[in-house]
């Protein structure tokens, strides 16, 4: 039987005496460099997740869940934040003093991709792409290192809750797609690519590209079957904790997915497939060479948990994947 960890809970969630209170949106910046990134605040409150009508079977049951605040990127993650991570050098290259410091150097960063990981669609102010979950995670290692701020990957719920702006309809501007080439780039409007964040209309809560452009990871391993845990009860910022390499739930459809793929409750997984291709071995813990069309939002919870705990959640062993 499937069941829904919470453990650590402060990972996920907030301190309900802060979680009243309200937040402000705010912009990180990160010392030493001209690089930041903008963090909207989303309000703690309660929603139905998954499909009431219609939907696939892995949205059902829609059941209730309460949510404490958080923040979440406004954008999804760009190379141009992404990229310093990556390589060193570029990251000193953004460094005003030219300079990395012995702790943020000493983060794990990525190997080197064998091939193009912008697979030619562009690089300024488009998202970074094709990053395994344990890369996205490390990602948010090296954040926490160069500015103390916890960030994560958000949950399932999190996303769900997030993406529909307070809306109970399929999108968040209603049930019908005809208006999702206002707000996402997808199969129909956007050339087999990505595009550069931003240039479409954000949803309610002011998040931009939410559906479309590229799939975002969640932390929540996918279980087909795993809302069947939440019927007839209300799931207080849920999780489902990962313990296996595949699958993990991707959200919000990407540039080559269907108007249903991107509907606020649509599951997506990842799939050994997407490495098919690598021809390391083991195969590499940090790309996926075929899934050009998967990245990554940012969540901070409303009350950060321990620096132990923190560094148990970014310090988990990768599964090795043959």
């Amino acid at each position: 039987m499937l069941k829904r960890f919470l453990i650590p809970v402060l990972l996920f969630a907030g301190v309900h005496a802060i979680a009243q209170n309200k937040l402000d949106s705010y912009e990180q910046t990160i010392a030493g460099t001209n690089l930041s990134f903008k963090m909207v605040a989303i309000p703690g409150g309660s929603f139905k997740m998954g499909s009431i009508s219609g939907g696939k079977e892995d949205e059902k049951p829609a059941h209730e869940v309460k949510l404490d605040p958080f923040w979440m990127g406004q954008y999804e993650v760009t190379w141009d934040l992404f990229e310093p991570f990556l390589y060193k050098d570029y990251e000193i290259a953004k460094s005003k003093d030219g300079k990395v410091a012995p702790e943020i150097d000493a983060v794990t960063r990525p190997t080197k991709p064998y091939l193009d990981m912008t697979f030619g669609f562009g690089k300024e102010g488009h998202p970074a792409l094709a990053m395994t979950h344990y890369n996205a995670i490390q990602f948010c290692k090296w954040l926490y290192v160069r500015t103390g701020v916890f960030y994560r990957l958000p949950t399932e719920a999190e996303w769900e809750y997030a993406a529909r702006g307070g809306a109970k309809t399929a999108y968040f501007f209603g049930d019908n797609d005809t208006q999702l080439g206002e707000y996402a780039w997808f199969k129909d409007n956007a050339d087999q690519k990505t595009h550069v964040v931003g240039e479409k209309k954000p949803n309610p809560w002011g998040l931009y590209d939410i559906y479309g452009n590229v799939g975002e990871w969640t932390y929540d391993q996918y279980k087909a079957d795993s809302y069947a845990e939440g019927k007839d009860k209300v799931l207080i910022n849920p999780v489902v904790v990962p313990t296996t390499l595949y699958p993990n739930v991707v959200r919000g459809g990407a540039f080559d997915s269907a108007a249903a793929d991107l509907r606020s409750a649509a599951r997506g997984a990842s799939d050994p497939i997407w490495k098919q291709l690598d021809p390391q071995v083991p195969k590499s813990n940090w790309w996926f060479p075929e899934a050009p069309f998967v990245g990554m939002r940012l969540v901070r919870p409303v009350n950060p948990p321990s620096h132990e705990e923190i560094m148990a959640y970014y310090d988990k062993k990768p599964i090795k994947d043959f």
